[in-house]
């Protein structure tokens, strides 16, 4: 069988920003046994960039190197995974906007019916502080009577 360093193998990557990513994903997958690999005493610098927050500038990380063993379980995961990771980054929420239903971003029925679901949840929240209400006032006073006193003149 063919081993292959886990370097070697990031750069054949789709996108190598998700390298970080990846490296989780492969450690979790010789966790569970889905391959098997083993530490190395070097040590190699991942290909993603990362930038700071509120900072100038990028940086790189290093990690530990693995040596893994290239069979058809592994090429099928590496397919899988390779594909997932470029799929599941993007660039965040779409705000409901007439563009965005227009354009099929967002479904309106959809919208619709959370909208709807959280109208029912508004009504019935104030329903329920009402009635919880009336009941501390009812039984604080007597019935007929009123809080104001009378003046003397």
């Amino acid at each position: 069988m063919a081993y292959k360093k886990l370097s070697e193998q990031m750069h054949e990557l789709d996108n190598v920003q998700r390298s970080d990513a990846f490296l989780k994903l492969f450690r979790e997958a010789v966790r569970e046994g889905q391959f098997e690999a083993t530490y190395l005493p070097e040590r190699f610098t991942l290909p993603k960039q990362f930038s700071r927050r509120g900072g100038e500038g990028t940086y790189q990380r290093e990690t530990k190197e693995m040596l893994f063993e290239v069979t058809p379980d592994f090429e099928k995961w590496f397919e899988q995974t390779n594909k997932d990771l470029g799929a599941t980054r993007r660039a965040g929420t779409v705000k409901p906007s007439l563009e965005a239903i227009e354009s099929g971003q967002l479904d309106f029925k959809e919208l619709a019916a959370d909208t709807r679901k959280r109208m029912q949840a508004s009504f019935e929240k104030g329903q329920t502080l009402g009635k919880s209400r009336a009941k501390a006032v009812a039984g604080t006073r007597p019935s007929g009577s009123t809080s104001r006193r009378k003046k003397s003149a």
